[in-house]
């Protein structure tokens, strides 16, 4: 049986969740959370759309940097200082710099196609 994909999403619990505007072209391919352009939100909305796709090969987690920073959370900001919100797949750093289904589809596309 394949392993669990580990996805966490970070950043801060009021922050937006792409540095481009929520409005109706939905770039980002998400529409539960349009309009609030929120991260929380928008993590809601990915979660449900990749566990209709991926189920139990999943397993997504919130990181809310302002709550707790876990230590590997911390060691990847300090190494790669990368914009917030971020993603890790199973512990390594996704550079995407927003929330976005399509991209996260193709990532986590891309981890099983090499198992």
């Amino acid at each position: 049986m394949a392993e669990t994909i580990s996805i966490e999403v970070v950043g801060l619990k009021d922050s937006t969740c792409s540095p481009f505007p929520c409005d109706m072209t939905r770039t980002c391919g998400l529409y539960d959370c349009h309009p609030t352009g929120k991260l929380v939100p928008a993590f809601e909305a990915l979660k449900k759309e990749l566990m209709k796709q991926f189920g139990s090969g999943i397993e997504m987690r919130l990181v809310l940097i302002d709550e707790d920073m876990p230590e590997h959370i911390r060691e990847i900001i300090a190494t790669h200082y990368p914009p917030i919100p971020f993603v890790v797949m199973n512990g390594k750093l996704i550079p995407m710099g927003r929330i976005s289904l399509p991209m996260m589809q193709k990532e986590t596309e891309k981890i099983l196609s090499f198992r």
